[in-house]
């Protein structure tokens, strides 16, 4: 196995989260004061226990929901076993006739019970059949040791509940409108009174997070160095990502809590695994321990498919007939949650975030529908839609249409097939523009491969993004095919890489006073894991191989002091979010931020702001009224700096939330400031100024007469072009190519070239009169002066030429 030696070296802790001089600090209280919260063995599942509890609104909640978990179960298997073996179905086919009268001339009436068989009968069928006795059984099995499971966590989510009560002050009425930072600060405080953790006086946000993702943080590690195999090149369907909670599972019982895992306990990795002189035995330690459980997934693949197809068959069935388009839906993927999640995010933090960009990442995947396909369905939906017509009118005239044989099935059929026709028709009326909708994804998501940048309209770029956010029927499918799958891929996949995954957990491992062994990565070290074109260059000192990819350290580390403003970091990282700072405020003062403040009250801009998304940042409402509505030059080059170094600092002022009760202000916002609320709107910071070629232009303003200064401006000179608030990944905004704006595109043109500070509904897109981007726009913006005074509000274009 000497292929495969890698070049990883070991990595000590960069920092101590401890005071100095609390290395190897244990703590004493006296017998009398210790209280029954004092020296927590296990704070790894203790604090997971404190968020699930959290997270399920309380112990009522918990409770309840527990109880339905195994009533589904039991219903599933019960409800299966009986329309197997407890129903006629010759009779609720009406292939036999029944006669419940006297007189065979009579009408028969057939009811439901008639198709069931008596209990004796059932009873004895259910005996015959071998097959289903053992899954009986063993379903039996399974059921008694999730009730097992379910009656001691209940005992321990007591003791959950007891805490949140004496120690944390909260009651349960009140939990469901308390956020985590308001648990966690209560944690940090019930630290210094109970000793929850006697290696450490103070508890920092930190600590509790590692201890609550220790091994999520390791997974997000794994997929951001490409060490599991996700990502398979198929025959005709090129290059596929197949990761199933089945699979995220199985690598979490080999590698984490299994018998055999790598971990002694739930904090400490094995004292084997930190040495280098083991490697290759441990290697192959691993594998053969990845190839037993391969073969273990083979023999139960026949039971676990099973279950799968009844799941899915009993939760999405109800919901296809009453909506026939939910799996034409999409969703995060998998896969897509673990490669856009951040270090140190919790689930709740992950789920917020991607909420955000799901509207704008379903309108991007609906720009790629494909014009034969709409073609087909246009005509499909009309074919079945005249039949459907026409078996509604007849069944309008008499009822007695529905019984004839098969007609309800055609009217249930066609209807669907209508509805499913009708979600491949785009809306005729809406405009797309890629590269804007997938600024703001971006904008939410964080992470975007570099090529897709000024690619967005291609279908290398749709396909690449639908393996994050792929269907809804995709999404069963994969888990349906789970149980077949995931067993090839342990064996001939993941037992390969053994080697490199011992040498990650040896390099990446690091131990922590007070916490135990964590991914370095968790650090959110830039010293250790930065990379040089994510604002590290000079402060980092990791290989090729010992940074994150994707500038995932960088971003993680400004999501987690921004979402824990009372979190201190260690030097390096507090002086690569103070360098952040400083650029903020030089691109705020180079773009006219600093000085000049919010964009003056007009209706154009109230107009704007009032119909934004909630999903969209602010931000973007910058750019499109600040930065491309007036399709200025693009920056020289000593504005423009480093790429990475000036998006990162813009992404950090757009992350910066407004503190309750502050007033918006046109300075730059500090960004480490903030209350990490998710209800707390980001800072909207807009000059009101836009170059363009040769002039200055200002919306909503009177124009000054021939030769007037205008105030607060030290010369006619061309301001400096405005630097748009991006995220990490994106290029400035330019004009972009629009699909949909075929026709009008000349009279536009004309219009802007006559005015061209002029606003379009989107970025850089001459629309079509009466066209429109969503509902939530409509009406917003116009090519058109004299539509624009029909839409109630002043638009004026004023030019200044150079001195």
């Amino acid at each position: 196995m000497a292929q495969f030696d890698t070049e990883y070296q070991r990595l000590e802790a960069s920092y101590s989260d401890s005071p100095p001089g609390e290395e190897d600090l244990l703590v004493h209280v006296p017998e009398g004061s210790k209280s029954p919260w004092h020296h927590i063995e296990n704070l790894d599942l203790f604090f997971s226990r404190v968020y699930n509890l959290h997270q399920k609104n309380g112990f009522t909640c918990m409770l309840i929901g527990e109880i339905f978990e195994l009533m589904q179960f039991l219903f599933v298997v019960a409800f299966t076993t009986f329309l197997v073996s407890c129903v006629d179905y010759d009779i609720l086919f009406a292939n036999k006739m029944v006669n419940h009268s006297l007189h065979p001339t009579e009408p028969v009436k057939v009811t439901l019970p008639d198709a069931f068989l008596p209990a004796p009968v059932c009873s004895a069928r259910i005996q015959e059949n071998g097959s289903l006795i053992t899954i009986l059984v063993i379903a039996g099995v399974f059921w008694v040791h999730r009730l097992i499971k379910f009656i001691y966590n209940i005992c321990c989510y007591w003791e959950i509940h007891s805490f949140y009560l004496h120690a944390l002050r909260i009651p349960m009425s009140a939990l469901p409108y308390c956020t985590w930072q308001e648990v966690q600060a209560r944690i940090v405080q019930t630290q210094k009174e109970h000793q929850i953790c006697i290696h450490k006086r103070e508890l920092t946000e930190l600590d509790i997070y590692h201890r609550i993702l220790r091994f999520q943080n390791y997974m997000v590690a794994l997929v951001n160095k490409s060490l599991l195999p996700l990502r398979f090149r198929l025959p005709g369907l090129g290059e596929v990502v197949f990761f199933t909670r089945g699979l995220k599972y199985n690598f979490e019982l080999i590698l984490f809590w299994g018998p055999g895992s790598l971990f002694l306990n739930e904090w400490s990795l094995k004292a084997e695994y930190k040495r280098g002189g083991q490697r290759l035995e441990l290697a192959q330690r691993l594998s053969n321990r990845i190839l037993w459980i391969g073969i273990a997934n083979f023999l139960l693949c026949p039971l676990i498919l099973i279950w799968q197809i009844l799941y899915a068959f009993f939760s999405y069935a109800e919901v296809l007939k009453r909506e026939p388009g939910a799996l034409g839906a999409r969703c995060w993927s998998l896969y897509g949650r673990c490669y856009l999640r951040h270090f140190n995010e919790l689930e709740h933090e992950l789920q917020s975030r991607l909420n955000r960009g799901y509207k704008p990442a379903s309108k991007y995947m609906n720009c790629f529908l494909s014009p034969l396909l709409t073609l087909l369905a246009k005509n499909c939906a009309f074919f079945a839609g005249s039949i459907l017509a026409v078996l509604i009118a007849l069944t309008i005239y008499d009822e007695d249409v529905l019984a004839v044989e098969h007609v309800l099935t055609t009217v249930t059929l066609l209807g669907v097939t209508v509805t499913v026709c009708r979600s491949f028709i785009p809306d005729q009326h809406m405009v797309f523009c890629p590269e804007q909708l997938l600024r703001v994804i971006l904008a939410h998501i964080h992470y975007m491969p570099d090529h897709w940048q000024g690619n967005a309209h291609r279908s290398q770029t749709r396909d690449e993004f639908a393996q994050l956010f792929q269907y809804k029927a995709v999404f069963i499918l994969e888990e349906l095919l789970s149980p077949i799958v995931t067993p090839l891929i342990l064996i001939f996949c993941l037992r390969p890489r053994a080697l490199e995954i011992i040498d990650f957990f040896r390099n990446f491992t690091v131990e922590v006073v007070g916490v135990g062994d964590t991914c370095s990565f968790a650090q959110m070290d830039v010293r250790q894991h930065g990379h040089p074109q994510w604002l590290s260059g000079g402060q980092t000192e990791a290989s090729v191989y010992q940074q994150a990819e994707d500038g995932k350290t960088e971003l993680s580390l400004m999501h987690f002091a921004i979402t824990n403003p009372g979190w201190q970091p260690p030097r390096e990282s507090t002086a690569f979010l103070g360098f952040l700072k400083e650029q903020v405020q030089r691109d705020g003062a180079a773009a006219g931020l600093a000085q000049g403040g919010l964009l003056p009250e007009n209706a154009l801009f109230t107009s704007i702001q009032s119909l934004q998304s909630e999903s969209e940042p602010l931000s973007l409402i910058a750019n499109v009224v600040v930065g491309s509505s007036c399709r200025g030059p693009p920056l020289p080059r000593d504005l423009q700096g480093s790429r990475h170094r000036a998006e990162v600092a813009s992404a950090l002022r757009s992350f910066s939330p407004l503190q309750p009760g502050q007033a918006p202000t046109g300075r730059a916002p500090s960004t480490m400031t903030g209350s990490g609320s998710t209800s707390s709107r980001p800072r909207l910071n807009l000059s009101g100024m836009c170059g363009t070629a040769g002039r200055v232009m200002r919306v909503g303003r009177v124009p000054p007469k021939r030769g007037e200064r205008v105030p607060g401006a030290p010369s006619l000179s061309p301001a400096p072009p405005a630097i748009p608030v991006l995220h990490p990944g994106l290029e400035l905004l330019r004009p972009l190519p629009c699909m949909g704006a075929s026709r009008g595109a000349t009279e536009a043109s004309q219009i802007l070239e006559q005015c061209p500070g002029l606003p379009l509904t989107s970025l850089g897109c001459p629309l079509e009169d009466g066209l429109k981007m969503g509902s939530q726009h409509q009406g917003t913006q116009s090519p058109c002066p004299k539509r624009a005074r029909r839409m109630s509000f002043p638009l004026r274009c004023t030019r200044y030429r150079r001195g």
